[in-house]
């Protein structure tokens, strides 16, 4: 069986006291987000790849509206660069004040991707302009039998 790797986290969006700013954002947010392909070539970035939860308490959304994606592939790891330049091409379309991506693989373990804005927030007319932080869990888990 080939190896399956999944990748999938969070970006944050801009909470505002400005009603009209929250809108505006937030529609960008969700045009970014279908502005990509159905389909894409490989390593994909699609737009189903992603759900934006409602404005709404009891639908998810308090202040901050958290944008959720996921996916599985085949051994993205090896593509890892080329993933994360798709990636980071659409938080430069967008507003966001932080973004988290979780890699999951068999054969290097797990890794964490943190990206947050430089200043209150990115918006889609700036540079992408952040500090990027990974990190990576190496645990091995040993198959072991209890002794009897």
């Amino acid at each position: 069986m080939d190896q399956e790797t999944i990748v999938y986290g969070i970006i944050k969006d801009v909470v505002s006291n400005d009603s009209q700013f929250q809108v505006r954002s937030r529609l960008i947010n969700c045009a970014a987000l279908l502005a990509l392909d159905d389909l894409d070539i490989f390593p994909y970035l699609t737009s189903s790849m992603f759900s934006i939860p409602e404005d709404e308490l009891e639908q998810g959304t308090y202040q901050t509206q958290v944008i959720h994606f996921a996916a599985s592939y085949q051994a993205v790891e090896y593509h890892w660069e080329q993933w994360l330049d798709k990636f980071e091409a659409l938080l430069k379309s967008m507003y966001w004040v932080a973004a988290t991506v979780h890699l999951e693989t068999e054969l290097s373990g797990k890794h964490t991707f943190y990206w947050e804005s430089a200043s209150a927030f990115h918006a889609p007319s700036e540079d992408l302009s952040v500090r990027c932080e990974w990190e990576q869990d190496v645990s091995f888990r040993l198959n072991t039998q209890p002794i009897r």
